[in-house]
C-alpha cells in the first residue's frame, strides 16, 4: 500500500503546480497537503485534518463538497453520453442549461457560447467584440480597455487584457496591444479621494480616453466589483453604472468578466444585477458547476449575435471552438447546480449570512497590523500592512500572507492568501456558527503572525 509520504513523494516528482515555485518544497518542512475527501464547506486530507475550506478550492465551489444530488447527476449523465461534438450535433444539457443562462440574466441576452474556463470565455468574448465590429463596417474599432491590476486568465488574449505584472510582464514580447486605466480602488484610491466622500471620480480616467479614442475602441472589460486576483480590491456598483453610460455614448461594448463573481459571490446571481445595468457580453465559469468540472460560457444579446448571421458564403460564422465545448456531462452538472440553487433558495438565504460576516470582520479593524477591511456579499478581505497609518505594505518577499495561511492550517481552514490580503470566499452553504469558526482562525492567525513578525 502506498503512504502518503510516498504519493507526496511522486507529486513533487511528477506534478508541476500551478502558480507555485516548486523549489520552496526543497528541503522544506512544508510540503502539498493531500486532499482525500470532502464534505461541505469541509477538506480532509491523509492525516484526517479537517480544514474549513476558506477560498472554495479557488473559488468555485458553491453548494459545497461531494453534493449527492449533484454526485447523482454526474453519474447519470456519464452513464447516457459522455461527450459530443457540438457543431451540428446537440444535446439536452446544453440547451437546457443555455436557457436558465439567458432566463437568470434575463433581457436582452439571447445567446450562449460555451468553452472550457474562464480563461477561454475571456478569449470568446474578445474575439466576439472585435470580430462585430469588423462585420458592422468599423474595423479600426480593434483596442480594447481595461483596468490597471486587473486579471483575466492566463491565456495569452486574457493576460493581454490583463494589468497584473507577475503575470503579464515577461509575455509581454506575445500579447496584444492594450488601453489602461485606473482601477476605481477605495483603499488606495488613484485620485487620492476619501472612501465614500466622492462622486466616483475615477471614472473620470475613462471618459477621457473614450472622448479621444473611442472611433478605435471595441470594447472594455471589467471585472465587476471586485478585482479578485489583485487582492480583492472593491468598489461601488455606481462605477459600473456610469460606466455602462459612457460605453452607450461612445458605442463602446462593456464585457462583463463575471467568471469568480457570478452564481452568488456578491450576494446575486451576477454582480452586474447590483449596478442595473446590463453588459453587452458577459463570461461565467468557475461556480457554474458548482466547481465540481471545467465548463465556461460567454453570454451576449441579439445585437451581437446577428452581426454573425449571415449566408455561409459571406465568411461571417465565428470560427472558434474547443473540443471539449458543450460537454454533456459537465452542463447537465451546471443544470442541476442552478436548479438546486433555486429550489434550496441559496441566493435568498444570503444576506443573514452575508451580515454576519460583516459582523465577524469588524474585529480585523482592531489589529495593529491590518490596513483595511472590506466585503461585498459572501467576500470578505483583510489587507495586512507593515504600517497602519502610512499603508506601507509588507515587501512582497517577506511572503506574510503566506505565513498566515500556514498558521491556518495549524488551526483548521484554508485561506490560500493573495501577497498580503487574507479573504474569505467560502462555499454559499457555509453556516453562521462556521462563519464564526473561520473568522476566528483567521484573526488569531494573523494576530500571531503580524505581532511576532519581526523582518
Amino acid at each position: 500500500m502506498t503512504t502518503k509520504e510516498e504519493w507526496i513523494e511522486k507529486d513533487l516528482k511528477y506534478v508541476w503546480h500551478p502558480d507555485t515555485q516548486m523549489k520552496q518544497y526543497e528541503g522544506a518542512d512544508f510540503k502539498p497537503i493531500l486532499i482525500e475527501r470532502g464534505e461541505g464547506v469541509y477538506l480532509y486530507d491523509a492525516d484526517g485534518n479537517k480544514y474549513i475550506d476558506a477560498v472554495s478550492s479557488w473559488w468555485v465551489n458553491t453548494l459545497g463538497h461531494s453534493n449527492p444530488k449533484i454526485n447523482g447527476v454526474l453519474t447519470s449523465q456519464a452513464q447516457k453520453i459522455e461527450h459530443v461534438l457540438l457543431a451540428d450535433f446537440t444535446h439536452i444539457p446544453a440547451i437546457e442549461l443555455a436557457e436558465k443562462l439567458v432566463k437568470l440574466a434575463g433581457a436582452p441576452f439571447s445567446k450562449v457560447f460555451y468553452s472550457d474556463d474562464g480563461s477561454t470565455a475571456v478569449e470568446v468574448a474578445l474575439k466576439m467584440a472585435y470580430q462585430y465590429w469588423y462585420q458592422k463596417g468599423k474595423p479600426e474599432k480593434k483596442y480594447f480597455v481595461s483596468m490597471t491590476e486587473s486579471y483575466h486568465g492566463d491565456t495569452l488574449g486574457s493576460v493581454s487584457v490583463g494589468g497584473i505584472d507577475i503575470y503579464k510582464k515577461i509575455f509581454n514580447p506575445l500579447v496584444f496591444e492594450t488601453l489602461k486605466v485606473s482601477a476605481p480602488f477605495c483603499y488606495r484610491c488613484p485620485k487620492n479621494k476619501q472612501q465614500c466622500e466622492c462622486n466616483i471620480d475615477c471614472i473620470e480616467d475613462v471618459e477621457q480616453l473614450f472622448s479621444k479614442k473611442h472611433s478605435e475602441i471595441a470594447a472594455i472589460i471589467v471585472e465587476p466589483l471586485v478585482q479578485g486576483a489583485a487582492g480583492m480590491r472593491m468598489y461601488p456598483a455606481q462605477y459600473l453604472t456610469k460606466l455602462r453610460a459612457l460605453c452607450d455614448k461612445y458605442d463602446i461594448l462593456l464585457i462583463d468578466d463575471e467568471v469568480a463573481m457570478a452564481f452568488g459571490r456578491t450576494g446575486k446571481y451576477f454582480a452586474f444585477e447590483h449596478a442595473g445595468i446590463k453588459p453587452d457580453i458577459f463570461c461565467v465559469a468557475k461556480g457554474i458547476t458548482a466547481g465540481y468540472i471545467p465548463l465556461a460560457a460567454t453570454v451576449t444579446t441579439d445585437k451581437i449575435y446577428d452581426a454573425f448571421y449571415d449566408d455561409f458564403s459571406t465568411l461571417k460564422t465565428f470560427y472558434h471552438g474547443h473540443s471539449f465545448t458543450g460537454n454533456p456531462v459537465a452542463c447537465a452538472v451546471a443544470v442541476e447546480n442552478l436548479k438546486l440553487m433555486q429550489q434550496e433558495h441559496v441566493i435568498e438565504s444570503l444576506p443573514p449570512k452575508i451580515e454576519k460576516l460583516a459582523k465577524c470582520l469588524e474585529q480585523f479593524k482592531n489589529l495593529e497590523h491590518v490596513g483595511d477591511v472590506r466585503q461585498t456579499g459572501m467576500i470578505g478581505a483583510v489587507e495586512m500592512v507593515r504600517n497602519k497609518s502610512t499603508k506601507e505594505p509588507y515587501d512582497f518577499n517577506e511572503r506574510i500572507g503566506h505565513k498566515v495561511f500556514k498558521q491556518a492550517l495549524k488551526l483548521g481552514a484554508i485561506l490560500r492568501p493573495i501577497g498580503n490580503v487574507i479573504y474569505f470566499m467560502p462555499p454559499l452553504i457555509i453556516k453562521n456558527e462556521e462563519i464564526e469558526q473561520l473568522t476566528k482562525i483567521a484573526y488569531n492567525a494573523i494576530k500571531t503572525v503580524t505581532e511576532n513578525y519581526r523582518g
